[in-house]
C-alpha cells in the first residue's frame, strides 16, 4: 500500500457497495445496554456485516465506542462516570472486554482485528501522523481490520479529541478512505424529534439543506459522548474535507453498506487536506488570539499569505508556542485560526516590526512568521 494512494469514486451511497476502503464508526449506544455491558446481540450482528463486506474485498477500518460503557458493569458504576480519572479506569477495564469479543466475533468469520489507540497528538503532530499511517497502512495490507479508539485511559480534557464521531472523520482523513460511515441507534437525520413526526433529510450538499433543522445531543441509551449533533458534525467535518459520509443506524448496517437508499448522504464538498487544519477548523481549543490590522486581515483572509509580526495590533491570552490562537480583526471578528510559532510572552515586544528589524535586534531566530500559511484556516 503506497503512500500516494487515491481513493476511488464514491459519488452517492450507492457507491459504498463497490467502495475500496471504508471507515466505519459504531457508537456506545449500539453496543451495549442501558446498565453499561456489552450486548452480545448487537455486536455480533454488527461484526456479521462488516466481516461480510471486508471478505468481499473492501478494506475495513473500525472506529468504535463502548470501552468506557463497557467497564461500568466490572467496575459497579450504576452510570457514565463525570470525572476524567474514573471515566480513564472505566476504559481501562473496558478496552480489553471490548477487544476480547471483537476479536472472537470477527475470527468466526475468519477476520483478523488488531486494536489502534489514538490521541488528538496522533493526527496533529507531523510525525505521530506519519507513524499512524504507516501502522494503519501495514494492517490493512496483511488482511487485518484495525479496531480504533480514542486513548482514553490516558488522554486529557485538553488533547482528546472529545467523542469517536469526530475521531472518525481524522482518521477517514489519514487512511484517505473512499467514504465514511456513522452508525448510531437513530437510522437517519432529521428536520426535528423523529417522535414527533420529524422529516426525514435524505441527502446534504451544502450547509442550506441543514438550515433550521433542530438536531438533538444525546442518544437513548445515556452512555456516549455524542449523539445526533456530533455526527452531522463529524460528516461535515469529512465532506468539506472530500470524503463522503453516511449517517444511519446499525440496524440499517447491512442495507447501508450495500449502497441502498437509508440514512442521510453527506457528499462531498471540499478538497482534502492536512488533518491537523481538519483538527484546527473543528476541534482546537484556542488559547488566544490576535488582533490585526485591516492589511493582515486581508492578507490572511486571501488564503495565500503568512501572518507576520508588522501586521498584529495587540494579543490576547496565554498561550506557548504551537498552541492554536484565533486570528481577529480591530473589532473582534475572526477571521482565521492558526498555530503560533511565539508565545504570548514573546509576542509584544515583535509587534508592528518587520521580521528583517527583529532578526536584527533580537536574533535571526525572530525571523519568521508568526502563523505561517499552512498553519492557518479560514473560518
Amino acid at each position: 500500500m503506497r503512500q500516494n494512494r487515491k481513493p476511488s469514486a464514491v459519488t452517492d451511497r450507492s457507491g459504498l457497495a463497490g467502495a475500496t476502503r471504508l471507515v466505519v464508526k459504531v457508537g456506545s449506544s449500539s453496543l451495549t445496554t442501558v446498565g453499561g455491558g456489552i450486548s452480545e446481540a448487537a455486536l455480533l450482528g454488527l461484526v456479521e456485516q462488516l466481516a461480510a463486506v471486508r471478505n468481499a474485498g473492501t478494506e475495513l477500518i473500525l472506529v468504535s465506542s463502548g470501552a468506557i460503557a463497557a467497564g461500568l458493569a466490572p467496575l459497579g458504576l450504576p452510570r457514565r462516570p463525570r470525572d476524567l480519572a474514573t471515566q480513564q479506569a472505566a476504559a481501562s477495564v473496558g478496552q480489553g472486554l471490548l477487544m476480547a469479543r471483537y476479536t472472537q466475533a470477527f475470527g468466526a468469520h475468519g477476520v483478523t482485528v488488531g486494536q489502534v489507540l489514538l490521541t488528538a497528538d496522533d493526527l496533529i503532530r507531523r510525525q505521530q501522523y506519519a507513524n499512524a499511517f504507516r501502522a494503519l497502512n501495514r494492517l490493512l495490507a496483511l488482511g487485518v481490520v484495525p479496531v480504533v479508539n480514542e486513548n482514553d485511559t490516558v488522554a486529557t480534557h485538553e488533547i482528546r479529541f472529545g467523542d469517536n464521531d469526530r475521531l472518525a472523520a481524522l482518521v477517514a482523513h489519514l487512511v484517505k478512505a473512499d467514504a465514511l460511515v456513522l452508525f448510531s441507534d437513530v437510522d437517519s437525520v432529521y428536520d426535528g424529534p423523529p417522535a414527533q413526526g420529524a422529516r426525514r433529510i435524505p441527502h446534504v450538499g451544502s450547509a442550506d439543506d441543514l438550515r433550521g433543522a433542530s438536531i438533538g445531543r444525546t442518544g437513548t441509551a445515556g452512555v456516549g459522548t455524542g449523539g445526533m449533533a456530533t455526527k452531522v458534525e463529524a460528516a461535515t467535518m469529512a465532506a468539506e474535507s472530500g470524503i463522503p459520509a453516511l449517517v444511519t443506524s446499525t440496524d440499517n448496517a447491512a442495507r447501508a453498506l450495500a449502497g441502498e437508499d437509508v440514512g442521510t448522504w453527506f457528499a462531498s464538498r471540499g478538497n482534502r487536506r492536512p488533518a491537523r487544519l481538519l483538527w484546527l477548523a473543528h476541534l482546537a481549543d484556542t488559547r488566544g488570539r490576535l488582533i490585526l490590522d485591516d492589511g493582515a486581515v486581508t492578507a490572511v483572509a486571501s488564503g495565500s499569505r503568512s501572518l507576520l509580526p508588522a501586521g498584529i495590533t495587540s494579543v490576547d491570552g496565554d498561550f506557548e508556542a504551537g498552541d492554536p490562537v484565533e486570528l481577529t480583526d480591530t473589532a473582534g471578528l475572526v477571521v482565521a485560526r492558526g498555530l503560533v510559532n511565539y508565545s504570548s510572552q514573546e509576542l509584544p515586544e515583535m509587534l508592528g516590526r518587520s521580521t528583517r528589524e527583529l532578526a536584527r535586534n533580537l536574533g535571526p531566530h525572530y525571523e519568521r512568521e508568526v502563523v505561517h500559511v499552512d498553519d492557518i484556516v479560514l473560518v
